[in-house]
């Protein structure tokens, strides 16, 4: 890649300006010779300051203003010289914009292309890069350049690593390392802090079991393994995974594996459980949809916790990102008409709902064709209800589903897709019921799940069923009963005020404005009618939400 235009410019280095708020900051931003460090320099009351962050540790690279910080902070720049760095993990995105939009389009191609050959890079390749980025994390948690590190700093440390650590085991850990007992860890008591970490007891005696008194695995003991485990058993796949996974080249030249290099590839994509293969689309997907667990995200607005964390249509790119097919909106009045979303009666931040949708509509077949179910909890009223159903309409256009697909009856599910038979003619999927399905395909649909008003040309449903109110009610319940779990203890009167506030806003939400209503087609939202009446009358397009302690309770009147 040393020829290639993109990667000189970025060797070369170019300035380009951070943008955090309103008021953006300018940086020189620098490829390093090793072609997967970015090195930066930035002004800290006025001392130039220099900081690197990986390659490795890059998600993906977005053109244009198409984050949530770019289209709030980033209008004073032309989009064309706009891009975001997305990290892996909780780190944050980085957005940036350079002052020409050559230099844009040579930084997102040339961060591309540098992340497709870490892609390609073996474990060992990738192995050889941590040294240069430990480094970096251990410089920037010594805070006072004393080259020890007290234990705030080895907290800092972990969660720059990514590590969410009980910080009981945390200094508990510390403390065992700290052989000198002044309360700080010096270089080899560091090491030894972050050998612990990394150490996994269960593997170890896994590898003392196969490899006997040696402690080192022969290619006949990794055949013996690898046999226990139902896999290609023979010598050569032994000594295959040798050559792969282990660390040290004399043992490698002798066909050994030590037990670093068993724990590479027993965490490596080799060992996994999960059968390779298995990770693109390997099922029947012309079944109908309720045959299928979908991948769901609750409270996805969410980057923090429930009761003072942020609200972010970043949450729902990286939901989408990671393959979920159901993101849920709690839809709430906001002022000037315009709906928000966040966790009601909390301190979680606010966005809107329109804002939500836009990045619903970017990202939710980007990384999968399959429908994305739209699961609103609606708290708004009549008018704002109107007002979520235009934005969808305007903004989703085609993708979203308002009727039934060829004006077929929506009480019969369509499938995800239509799996062509060898004769070439569309695979009909078989039901026991004298019911045939739809056989168009939803790729590409956004549906809506939510309450529908009640059609006056249907048959009434059996007696019994809760109403509206109650159903808002039981999904109340189960966000009362997080909050209790995770939130502060307070008094019985506050509590008593909290369930009068949620109970009043059930009731307005128990109505439902018939333009939300007529986006909602094969996804309808109705209280559960019990196990008996289910099983008696089952409803596909009919879904319902309900607690796990109201789940428990099903299942023990069920026998």
């Amino acid at each position: 890649l040393s020829d290639d235009e993109d990667i000189k410019l970025m060797l070369k280095g170019s300035l380009l300006w951070k943008i955090k708020a309103p008021r953006a900051k300018e940086r020189l931003y620098r490829l390093q010779e090793d072609g997967l460090t970015i090195w930066f320099e930035r002004r800290f009351r006025h001392a130039r300051s220099k900081h690197i962050f990986s390659v490795m540790h890059i998600e993906g690279v977005r053109p244009g203003r198409q984050s949530e910080g770019l289209r709030k902070f980033g209008g004073s720049f032309p989009e064309g010289r706009c891009f975001t760095i997305v990290f892996k993990g909780k780190r944050k995105n980085l957005d940036l914009a350079a002052g020409a939009e050559e230099d844009a389009r040579h930084w997102v191609q040339g961060l591309s292309k540098l992340m497709a050959r870490v892609a390609a890079m073996s474990q060992r390749e990738k192995l050889e890069q941590y040294p240069c980025w430990i480094h970096d994390i251990l410089r920037r948690a010594d805070k006072n350049r004393d080259n020890k590190m007290c234990f705030g700093e080895v907290k800092d440390m972990l969660r720059m690593i990514n590590i969410d650590m009980n910080d009981v085991y945390a200094y508990k850990l510390f403390k065992e390392c700290d052989r000198s007992g002044d309360g700080r860890l010096e270089e080899r008591e560091l090491e030894e802090f972050c050998r612990r970490l990394l150490r996994r007891p269960e593997l170890e005696e896994l590898f003392r079991r196969f490899s006997g008194e040696d402690c080192v695995l022969s290619a006949e003991e990794l055949r013996d393994f690898l046999r226990e485990q139902g896999e290609d058993a023979s010598l050569r796949r032994a000594r295959a995974l040798i050559h792969a996974y282990e660390l040290s080249e004399r043992a490698k030249q002798q066909d050994l594996m030590m037990l670093d290099g068993f724990m590479m590839y027993l965490l490596s994509a080799d060992g996994d459980i999960l059968n390779q293969e298995h990770t693109k689309v390997h099922q029947d997907m012309s079944q109908p949809l309720c045959h299928y667990f979908i991948s769901s995200s609750h409270n996805t607005y969410l980057t923090d916790n429930q009761i003072g964390g942020t609200s972010s249509t970043e949450a729902y790119v990286r939901a989408l990102m990671k393959g979920c097919r159901c993101v849920e909106l709690d839809c709430w009045e906001g002022s000037d008409g315009e709906p928000i979303i966040y966790h009601g009666h909390t301190l979680t931040s606010k966005i809107l709902f329109r804002d939500v949708i836009e990045s619903i509509r970017d990202y939710a077949f980007k990384q999968s064709p399959y429908p994305v179910i739209l699961s609103l909890e609606n708290h708004c009223g009549l008018e704002q209800q109107a007002t979520m159903a235009r934005h969808m309409k305007a903004i989703l256009g085609d993708m979203l589903l308002t009727e039934p697909l060829d004006g077929q009856d929506p009480k019969d599910l369509p499938s995800p897709e239509v799996r062509p038979s060898l004769s070439g003619e569309a695979h009909v999927p078989t039901r026991p019921r004298a019911c045939s399905f739809l056989l168009q395909q939803l790729k590409g649909k956004v549906l809506v799940k939510g309450k529908k008003l009640p059609d006056l040309q249907c048959e009434p449903q059996s007696g019994g069923s809760p109403s509206g109110c109650e159903e808002e009610e039981e999904e109340e319940e189960e966000e009362e009963e997080g909050l209790q779990e995770r939130g502060p203890r307070q008094g019985p009167g506050a509590g008593v005020a909290l369930r009068l506030l949620w109970l009043r806003q059930a009731k307005e939400a128990s109505e439902v404005a018939p333009e939300l209503s007529s986006v909602v087609v094969y996804c309808q939202a109705v209280p559960f009618p019990g196990l008996a009446e289910a099983l008696r009358d089952p409803r596909p397009c009919q879904v319902s939400s309900f607690s796990e302690r109201k789940a428990r309770k099903l299942i023990r009147e069920a026998g």
